[in-house]
């Protein structure tokens, strides 16, 4: 019998002051990555490729809060910060779980940065 391994990473950083948590975790049907500067899980958002895209150079993305604030920063935020993830790891979808203090231009550049050094996906 063969068992599933799910693998996870995680990291911890100052985020312009703010001390930042990042888990990624990686299943067979989805990436789930954790963002939070409170120590929580936050608002869950659902980040999927849209297959009905006929232009492959530029996917387009469908975002969905499941759980937490639904609004409009919530959606530019999870599809800036899970897009390259989904690229990255063969179109999968993401989970996403944010809580963020800062959501500024360049604190997320840096999250960015954070979830690329705790990539568990491969394509």
């Amino acid at each position: 019998m063969s068992e599933s391994v799910i693998r996870s990473k995680q990291a911890q950083r100052e985020v312009n002051g703010i001390p930042t948590e990042v888990v990624c975790t990686e299943f067979s049907n989805y990436i789930f990555v954790v963002l939070t500067q409170y120590g929580k899980i936050g608002t869950l958002i659902s980040v999927t490729p849209d297959s009905r895209s006929n232009d492959l150079s530029t996917p387009t993305f469908s975002t969905k809060v499941l759980l937490g604030k639904d609004e409009p920063l919530t959606h530019v935020c999870a599809k800036n910060l899970a897009m390259f993830v989904s690229q990255e790891s063969g179109n999968r979808p993401v989970l996403l779980g944010l809580a963020l203090k800062d959501s500024s231009i360049d604190a997320i550049k840096q999250i960015k940065e954070m979830i690329k050094s705790c990539q568990v996906w491969a394509f």
